[in-house]
């Protein structure tokens, strides 16, 4: 230990002499330092001059509302100067920066409250985007409880524009103000960050388009003290990791001259600089004869969202090759097996590194990383660690920012791009539509070979064999779009959350298969569907809903855990919802009914989901199968819509509908699609349509016990709404506590999303209106009028109305009308399953 500590010292004395070789290796084609709202020039100890944004030859300012504060109450230190300023707007602002090159930048936004009689920036609420890509949203310094500059920092690709430029939108908040202290845009040298990487678990390398910006979450420096832009030739800063130790006496630092550190071909000082590698964290001495312990570092991180974690490693705790061999773990998921440095540096002090991707999952708000010794070893135990970046990648909403609206990050993209999208997006579906001919072509004309019954359970993703190199283990290429699509889990893992599927811990029971109740080695409850490997249909809806899912990202939306494809299996993970589908709460089952305040409530959050589908999604998406056991409720009765298996993607501009084979549960099926065939966002408008009417009347939406004019919900509701006699058929339990304007305005809202013809029924926005307004109406009437001796509540339901019992089973079977020849037996074969799909 006291040689640790020597070791130490020399490395503080190498830092402070050695002179910043580092910068002669990489000079940035663009440099750009800009004080927004500063006067003069301001020169850091780093040598980085940051200049007025005002004036600034390659940075323009929309000439919107903004003014300059300052303030003299700033400290004088080198870090403080650049927080003497900041430019205030008052309404949504563009900063333009032209840049030399295109690529990938560094993007550095610098955030300070300054101090103002007239402008409490402190309390300011803004978003900020960044070529289209949502940086910052309702970002307010209020929340961070920090006096300090705040360094926000990012990567965002420059495009081919003439002349290239990144752009900057900073929005205010509705009566608030946005502001800036500093702006950074500097280049990215060629393969500083890779094009794609292992995932965690391990499988097929994950691609990583050019396009997706990044987020730095963490930058450490393992064993030594902080790095700053000083050390670092791209600015760049690297915090000590003593923080993030779980067990800070299970390690313990080396450290070596910085001098003595080698970079082979393919890894440069760009990558990591000299002092992060000239230090590590060891594992300790724990003074027992065979020593097995992992040494851990947590990163708190926000979920659902995939990660790129950089581990950076250099062997200088060895004397020789190949007796460093250690574990790596990744959220307890094995990274790097038997890793052995050196095998792939031949040099002992050589640079390398090793990239992954993580999805961190719902539920999950960290990422945990691991070193420890391998157990079957024949070599001292020993494990280390040098440096660890973890920056989160951009969602497929080009997004940063979790629960976000599309339409947000449109209304904010400049339309310059938006062009320029359009153009080369209908370049290459040109393209594709001209292969797609000739090949069409040239199978018409080859002859055909005997089709051989091939085997319908297909893995997801193929499996491929690993490759590395010195840059980034797994560098191959992959056609698997792995990105976003949630946790690919072991199967050992789901038969252990399960307990080998024990039968105690069925949710449910579907024609795709059971749903089980289970629990992740992470203590994470979540619901197992385990598919039927017999069934074609079933794989099509797995991988539907593990695509569909992976886009989504919604409060009132169920949440992708993960999923498997091992061994033949079809398995999908989602978030436990402990209240289970709404049909449970409506009837059928021993559960206390709902008020009318919690189904209406119920009714809102489903509606929020489907009109995030329809409108918030990148791409419109209806939702093709939406029924009450597709609604599922958590444990304080949020709505979540769910199962997305018959999902499709919705119109796009040019077109009015979808053409495809009817598919749906019967009983919600809207009457014109079923005709026609053709599907539209308001397929879904009529399926909620019925679910508001089950909502009501607490029956299923067909009953097949019922008289004939009663069989049909939709049909027997409509009647009595026509009538304007609503309330004398309503559910039991809601008679004497529903207001009646509230039950009238729920009625129309029902009425016309159940009307003949799609254009006659409202968007899902509207019927998101006018729940809401019945909500108000519902709580404004409880506040005003008591129950006992308001006129506007419903009398008793006369003695004469029968109470309905519901018939056994699901009552809403799926049903899938296919456009081959088709017995009638065959296309009503799921009826007969009372359970539905």
């Amino acid at each position: 230990m006291g040689d640790s500590k020597s070791l130490y010292v020399l490395w503080v004395v190498c830092v402070s002499c050695v002179p910043l070789i580092v910068f002669a290796f990489f000079t940035p084609e663009d440099g750009l330092f800009i004080d927004c709202g500063g006067s003069k020039a301001l020169k850091l100890d780093d040598g980085r001059v940051f200049e007025p944004d005002s004036g600034h030859r390659y940075v323009g300012l929309s000439p919107h509302s903004h003014i300059v504060v300052s303030e003299t109450g700033v400290g004088d230190s080198n870090d403080s100067v650049l927080y003497h300023s900041a430019r205030v707007f008052k309404e949504t602002s563009t900063y333009t920066i032209i840049t030399q090159q295109i690529g990938r930048h560094w993007l550095r936004l610098h955030l300070h409250p300054v101090e103002n009689p007239r402008y409490h920036l402190k309390s300011a609420v803004f978003s900020v985007v960044a070529n289209g890509i949502a940086l910052l949203h309702g970002f307010s310094f209020s929340k961070l409880g920090k006096m300090s500059g705040l360094l926000k920092e990012y990567v965002i690709e420059v495009g081919g524009s003439s002349p290239e430029k990144l752009v900057l939108i900073l929005s205010p908040w509705n009566g608030s103000i946005a502001f800036i202290n500093g702006i950074e845009v500097v280049s990215i040298p060629d393969g500083q960050l890779p094009s794609s990487a292992m995932p965690v678990p391990l499988g097929p390398a994950v691609n990583i388009p050019t396009h997706v910006a990044f987020e730095t979450a963490y930058r450490v420096n393992m064993g030594g003290p902080l790095i700053t832009p000083n050390n670092d030739s791209q600015f760049r800063i690297w915090e000590p990791d003593q923080s993030f130790l779980v067990n800070a006496a299970s390690a313990r630092n080396v450290t070596v001259n910085p001098s003595s550190i080698k970079y082979l071909n393919g890894v440069s000082v760009e990558i990591a600089p000299n002092w992060v590698y000239s230090t590590a964290q060891e594992m300790a001495d724990a003074n027992v004869i065979d020593q097995i312990f992992n040494i851990s570092w947590a990163f708190e991180v926000e979920p659902m969202f995939p990660y790129l974690i950089r581990l950076h490693f250099c062997d200088i705790v060895s004397l020789t090759l190949d007796t460093l061999v250690f574990n790596v773990y990744i959220n307890n998921q094995s990274a790097l097996e038997s890793f052995d440095i050196s095998s792939k540096t031949t040099e002992l002090s050589a640079a390398y590194f090793v990239d992954f991707v993580a999805n961190v999952s719902a539920g999950l708000n960290r990422v945990l990383v691991q070193v420890g010794p391998p157990i079957m070893r024949n070599f001292p135990p020993n494990a280390i660690l040098n440096g660890l970046e973890i920056m989160k990648m951009s969602d497929p909403r080009d997004s940063l920012v979790g629960n976000l609206s599309q339409d947000y990050i449109d209304s904010n993209t400049p339309k310059t791009n938006k062009w320029v999208l359009l153009a080369v997006t209908f370049s290459v579906g040109f393209a594709v539509l001209v292969l797609i001919s000739v090949a069409f072509y040239l199978y018409l004309r080859h002859p055909k070979k005997p089709r051989h019954q091939t085997s319908v359970w297909v893995p997801l993703t193929a499996h491929v064999g690993n490759s590395d190199s010195k840059v980034s283990v797994g560098s191959f290429a992959s056609a698997a779009h792995s990105l976003g699509l949630g946790r690919v889990l072991a199967f050992s893992e789901i038969c252990e959350a399960t307990k080998n599927f024990d039968e105690s811990l069925v949710l449910g029971v579907g024609g795709f298969g059971k749903v089980y109740k289970g629990v992740l080695e992470c203590g994470v409850v979540v619901a197992v569907k385990r598919g039927n490997p017999q069934s074609q249909q079933g794989f099509t809806e797995f991988r539907t809903e593990i695509v569909m899912l992976s886009k989504l990202r919604h409060r009132h939306l169920v949440s992708l855990i993960g999923y498997c494809d091992e061994f033949d299996e079809m398995i999908i993970v989602y978030e436990f919802m402990a209240g289970g589908p709404l049909r449970k709460h409506l009837y059928g089952s021993d559960l206390p009914p709902l008020t009318w305040n919690q189904r209406l409530q119920v009714c809102i959050g489903a509606a929020k989901g489907l009109h995030y589908l329809h409108t918030g999604a990148a791409e419109s998406i209806i939702h093709r199968d939406v029924k009450t056991t597709n609604i599922l409720l958590d444990e304080n009765l949020i709505a979540k819509v769910a199962d997305f298996g018959l999902s499709k993607l919705g119109p796009t501009l040019d077109q009015t509908h979808v053409s495809t084979a009817v598919k749906g549960s019967f009983g919600y099926l809207d009457p014109e699609y079923f005709r026609r065939q053709q599907l539209t966002e308001k397929s879904d408008v009529y399926s909620f349509g019925v679910v508001l009417m089950e909502v009501l009347f607490a029956r299923p939406a067909i009953n097949p016990a019922l008289p004939r004019d009663q069989v049909n919900i939709a049909e027997w509701a409509m009647n009595w709404q026509k009538r304007g006699k609503l309330e004398k058929v309503i559910d039991p339990h809601l008679v004497g506590s529903v207001n009646l304007e509230s039950l009238r305005k729920f009625g129309e809202t029902a009425e016309k999303c159940l009307a003949e013809h799609g254009t006659e029924r409202p968007t899902m926005g509207d019927v998101l209106w006018n729940l809401e307004y019945a909500l108000q109406l519902q709580e404004a009437s409880i506040q005003m009028v008591s129950a006992e001796n308001s006129a506007n509540y419903i009398p008793d339901v006369p003695e004469w109305v029968s109470q309905i019992q519901p018939a056994e089973g699901d009552g809403a079977d799926t049903i899938s009308y296919q456009e081959s020849d088709t017995t009638s037996n065959g296309v009503f074969s799921q009826l007969l399953d009372p359970k539905g799909r």
